[in-house]
């Protein structure tokens, strides 16, 4: 009987599936099995060893890269008979696998991607660096809609027209990719036309693309970032009666002896109100894992405190406008399920009012400070967005309790309470209820390493008020991301730029 052969490693990675042959190298999935991470190895062919000092060279100009949308080189080993690296796996579908499954995006996101794409290609422009052909294979975009590119450093002196043959690689591609009929559709296909040389003036650069995205961007979500003021000069006037007059001397009146009263009997003003950061700076470093291997994180912002009723508050309000304009799904994520049809929490008309009254929900006292609970990874998802940032994973959450605590798991768990530096579970860096409060939502799957066989599960984090657990090291696993609870919030993290 033929038995399967062994296979193949190189150091501590394993060889799982060639995916690219060429005619120097070979690209690998593999596994690095020190830290059970999943990789690409690029090796140079043995019959090609006399190219090894170019490939090392070009190795050296992508590990030169430090940018937190380009891919990461993690190892390079060069020994006599066997030279290769190790890099980032990329998640997600690439533009190019879009074009070809004809699946557009919306002009909002399309223009938030170039825009990050235009980002990375001025820091390569700022260093000189040299890169390879860019084009839609390039761009990965992951499911909760984090675009990450493909680190296409080269070892060589950057020729001056590169940036137009990417620009106009792209103008040619990207049309095809943005949803016709929406809100800004017809804006960006002009932007792309102009990065084709369809104008007339100079040919189009990364800051220039970048300037006309961020627009784009701010002009579709304008109507929830400056909503229109209620001005004296929008109010109809009419002729005063005399009845009218009455009634306000009347109401004069009223307010003076209310003041009279009020004087006399004034009530103790309340203590002031503590006011927590919004978001905790998390060094670039190594940092522990929950699942034992440490783990390198480029430097990022974490909100201090899960948000709160009144933050998630505005954002309905938001969403309300853009509604009326037939835009309530601008912030929808493309592969919201179908009959997800909005943002509101559970039981949310009856938690705001007890919020804004500063009265009770479920026998809980709340304030408009309270985390908000009731909401799925859709709505926490959707408010990130919103809110120009995203959920974090699972690795930064626990990186950011460990930053300057080392012993995370003695953490003591909070209530459920209005935010406030009071709270017990307070971390030297000042991230609040991290142990207790309201569990937390995180954006990526991971196994459970209860069942290591099983399959990759969305992961909710943090202790709550009704399941303090393990405080800060408690986790639960779900396939269930439309699952809501009244102990179950979210927070959010931003990177520097």
């Amino acid at each position: 009987m033929n038995t399967a052969p062994e296979p193949r490693r190189l150091g501590e990675y394993l060889l799982t599936e060639c995916l690219v042959e060429g005619p120097l190298t070979r690209i690998w999935l593999a596994t690095q099995e020190s830290v059970r991470r999943a990789v690409l190895i690029e090796e140079l062919r043995p019959e090609c060893a006399e190219q090894a000092d170019a490939f090392l060279a070009d190795i050296r100009a992508k590990a030169a890269v430090d940018h937190p949308t380009i891919g990461s080189v993690y190892e390079a080993v060069a020994v006599p008979g066997l030279c290769f690296y190790a890099r980032e796996l990329l998640p997600g579908a690439t533009l190019e696998d879009r074009l070809k499954a004809a699946e557009p995006l919306k002009p909002v996101r399309m223009a938030h991607y170039l825009r990050r794409i235009a980002e990375a290609n001025l820091y390569h422009e700022a260093r000189g660096h040299a890169t390879d052909v860019f084009g839609p294979a390039s761009v990965h975009i992951d499911d909760q809609g984090v675009i990450r590119l493909e680190n296409l450093a080269l070892a060589t002196a950057r020729e001056p027209e590169q940036s137009q043959r990417d620009i106009l690689c792209l103008g040619q591609a990207l049309p095809a990719l943005v949803a016709d009929g929406l809100p800004g559709a017809t804006r960006l296909f002009t932007l792309l036309a102009w990065m084709r040389g369809e104008q007339n003036g100079p040919p189009m650069d990364w800051k220039t693309i970048h300037g006309y995205c961020q627009q784009i961007e701010q002009q579709l979500a304008e109507p929830l970032l400056n909503p229109a003021p209620v001005t004296a000069a929008m109010i109809p006037r009419r002729k005063a009666s005399l009845g009218l007059l009455g009634a306000l001397l009347a109401a004069v009146l009223a307010g003076i002896l209310t003041l009279v009263f009020l004087t006399r009997h004034r009530p103790p003003p309340p203590p002031p109100r503590i006011q927590a950061p919004e978001a905790v700076a998390i060094s670039e470093g190594v940092y522990p894992t929950l699942d034992g291997p440490s783990e390198t994180h480029r430097a990022f912002r974490i909100a201090a405190h899960e948000v709160t009723i009144g933050q998630y508050s505005a954002f309905l309000e938001a969403l309300a406008l853009l509604a009326k304009e037939g835009r309530g799904s601008l912030f929808d994520f493309d592969n919201q399920p179908a009959e997800k049809t909005g943002h509101l929490p559970d039981d949310w008309a009856a938690l705001v009012e007890a919020a804004r009254a500063k009265a009770t929900w479920q026998g809980h006292p709340v304030t408009l400070d309270s985390p908000v609970v009731g909401v799925d990874w859709w709505d926490g998802a959707a408010y990130a967005e919103w809110n120009r940032a995203r959920l974090p994973t699972q690795e930064e959450w626990f990186a950011a309790v460990c930053a300057g605590m080392q012993k995370p798991a003695g953490l003591p768990p909070g209530d459920w309470q209005p935010v406030s530096l009071e709270t017990a579970d307070r971390t030297p860096s000042g991230l609040l209820g991290m142990a207790g409060s309201v569990a937390e939502w995180t954006r990526s799957q991971a196994l459970n390493p209860a069942n290591p066989l099983g399959q990759r599960q969305w992961v909710i984090i943090g202790g709550s008020y009704l399941k303090p657990a393990n405080g800060a090291l408690t986790r639960e696993w779900t396939d269930e991301r439309l699952q809501r609870r009244p102990d179950l919030g979210f927070r959010v993290v931003f990177y520097p730029n």
